[in-house]
């Protein structure tokens, strides 16, 4: 998909997007999470992105919400799937659904529907969900112990580009990669001409290491999932708890998962463990090697009696000797027995193998001392013998487990996307639940709803009376006040939107025709000015024009000028629709009115109110076809009528 053919995308746009891994995928698959990382691209503007690339797939001209009130019903359904989701990716995507005219899109996602309606939703499934977010690529990742190596220019450029993790050396010669080998544990040759070379220290000529980056720096792959491992743990458990089929092994990748500590190090290993605690307790291992040669040697002094002949005493002190003398000459067996103690108990408290051993022993000299004392240089090359094979099974095992999760990313990756659409469809299935709803049909002219139980009243859904209307062609919609007019046409809206939207209505039963367009006209608050009323006028006039498979959602729109007037105007505009072949539903108080001067026989429906009880209106939800439905006032003198003989209020109701 070029990036700059998506309407309402332009260059700089494009190439903010082209900066992700995949944009064309993300685009796809309605993404919004990932576009949101592109540089500059909020997530609001991303879901636009996001629907504005579906319209372009679908060849969609889009303009199905026509009017405000039309946008602010499907604000409202958003918010109601939204609020049933539990990952913020899911309440995001779920802004890629908008009702469309186009029926390939509406299709693609009814097929989804379809399958999201048929998912039982468990508890434990939506808790797992809670942890699962979008993989995200670990930043500044980065690796001092080792270097790449290189006498070409060309190669380095290469090298800088494909390893950004490693630093990159140029060398001329063996004498350039010996000195290198000095300062990192690990050089690797890029070029040939290195081959057969002898260096000290850990140099590999490897010139097809930039073809495998997962073996010249595994930390980049264990970086990613040590930073994801939470997000992939959250995954492996909505996997299991909705018995998904999993992109990957979940057991496989649960161990893998195990060996990898937050900063991507490798856990578990005895060896690297053993090497990691003798390094760190080599100084205080030394020191009490050393106390325990002393002690030992410090209680053979005591014990031993030692006698000097004259001559043998003036012969040392002659000879400049001191106690080391005095040590070989009278101890030497219990020197060389508190050395061997030391070397041992060294050995053992490091747990040291054998050519660790042999440096360690090398810490405490045969020659006679006292006090015992370490040789620091020794101390210090087993220090870093220590440490190179510590980073040298680190590097290895690295790999291991690098090759093997790198093998594993792409389904890892799947695993996540699965978990996160698993939440959509989810949020799907709750709404259809919570709401009773169905799937419509596409079929006829107008719409029919049976049932019908507007999400948009703020009531719970079981206390909503269901709602049976049917329109073809135009209709007027009479009615008492606050017996639902409004509400019905807040209906008939939410199923036409959420019907084009490819979801499922709230209803027993919907059959509807495919419009292209939604014009939902609310309640105007008192007369407009004439510049208002002209503008009004001019909606309408363009509408009756061209507003052919439209539907059109009119709420009482005589208050926008002069009763009189208004019903003229009216049914103009009704002539004007009924010849265009649009759909419209007006509530008008007006309908006796607006049906007389129509030039053709409008349908008139009224939401009938079957009386009074205790001062509050009983009313049949459903319009009654045919049916100019009464006014309250005409009820209210009827009710006044029945309790009192008089004439009065029989004279009143004869002029309802």
């Amino acid at each position: 998909m070029e990036l700059s053919a998506i309407p309402g995308v332009g260059e700089k746009t494009a190439a903010a997007l082209s900066e992700l891994d995949d944009p064309e995928t993300a685009l796809a698959e309605g993404d919004v999470a990932t576009l949101a990382q592109a540089p500059g691209v909020t997530e609001g503007r991303a879901a636009r992105i996001a629907r504005a690339a579906i319209r372009h797939t679908h060849d969609d001209p889009g303009g199905f919400l026509a009017t405000d009130r039309a946008r602010e019903v499907y604000g409202a359904m958003l918010d109601r799937l939204a609020e049933r989701t539990v990952t913020r990716f899911a309440a995001k995507r779920v802004e890629t659904f908008y009702p469309s005219g186009t029926e390939s899109r509406i299709q693609e996602v009814r097929g989804f529907t379809e399958a999201a309606m048929s998912r039982e939703v468990d508890e434990a499934v939506l808790e797992a969900l809670d942890g699962v977010e979008p993989l995200v690529e670990p930043r500044d990742v980065s690796v001092r112990d080792r270097c790449l190596a290189t006498a070409d220019a060309e190669t380095y450029s290469a090298a800088r580009e494909a390893v950004p993790e490693l630093p990159v050396e140029v060398v001329d010669d063996a004498r350039g990669l010996a000195e290198l080998a000095r300062g990192y544990a690990t050089v690797v040759a890029l070029d040939e001409q290195f081959a057969g070379i002898e260096v000290e220290g850990d140099v590999r000529v490897e010139p097809g290491a930039l073809d495998s980056p997962v073996d010249v720096v595994p930390e980049r792959i264990l970086a990613f999932f040590a930073t994801n491992r939470r997000r992939l743990r959250a995954a492996i458990a909505v996997h299991e708890a909705a018995d998904l089929d999993p992109a990957a092994d979940l057991d496989a990748l649960s161990t893998a998962l195990e060996r990898l500590d937050d900063d991507g190090s490798i856990v578990g290993d005895e060896e690297v463990d053993r090497l990691t605690t003798a390094k760190e307790d080599l100084d205080a291992a030394v020191t009490m090697a050393e106390n325990i040669a002393n002690d030992h040697l410090r209680e053979a002094i005591e014990e031993k009696d030692v006698t000097i002949e004259g001559a043998d005493l003036l012969s040392l002190v002659e000879r400049g000797a001191g106690v080391d003398s005095l040590l070989s000459r009278e101890l030497a067996d219990e020197y060389a027995a508190a050395v061997d103690s030391a070397r041992d108990n060294l050995v053992d408290a490091l747990e040291l193998d054998a050519g660790e051993a042999e440096v360690a022993r090398r810490a405490f000299g045969d020659e006679p001392t006292y006090p015992v004392d370490h040789d620091e240089q020794v101390v210090s090359r087993l220090r870093d013998e220590l440490t190179a094979a510590k980073e040298r099974r680190e590097t290895r095992l690295k790999r291991e487990v690098a090759a093997d999760l790198a093998d594993r990313r792409e389904a890892a990756e799947a695993l996540v996307r699965d978990a996160l659409e698993l939440d959509v469809e989810l949020a799907v299935a709750r709404f259809a639940a919570d709401f009773d709803c169905t799937l419509p049909t596409f079929e006829g002219e107008g719409f029919d709803i049976e049932g019908g139980r507007s999400p948009l009243l703020d009531v719970p859904i079981d206390a909503v009376d269901p709602v049976d209307y049917d329109v073809s062609g135009v209709a007027l919609l009479s009615g008492v006040n606050s017996g639902g007019k409004t509400s019905t046409l807040d209906l008939v809206a939410a199923v036409v939107v959420l019907a084009h939207m490819g979801l499922p209505v709230p209803a027993d039963s919907v059959r509807l025709q495919r419009f292209s367009a939604l014009h939902y006209h609310a309640k105007t608050q008192g007369t407009l000015d004439a510049g208002a009323f002209e503008s009004t006028v001019r909606q309408f006039a363009g509408l009756a024009e061209g507003g052919a498979d439209s539907l059109v959602l009119v709420d009482e729109l005589e208050s926008i000028t002069e009763p009189g007037a208004s019903a003229k105007i009216i049914a103009g505009i009704l002539e004007a629709l009924d010849e265009n072949g649009a759909s419209a539903v007006f509530v008008s108080h007006l309908a006796g009115e607006i049906r007389e001067m129509a030039g053709f026989d409008v349908t008139v429906d009224g939401i009938e109110a079957r009386g009074l009880e205790d001062g509050e209106l009983v009313v049949n939800r459903s319009p009654v076809k045919d049916h100019l439905a009464r006014s309250t006032p005409e009820l209210i003198v009827e009710k006044l009528a029945e309790e009192d003989d008089g004439s009065f209020y029989e004279r009143l109701l004869e002029k309802f």
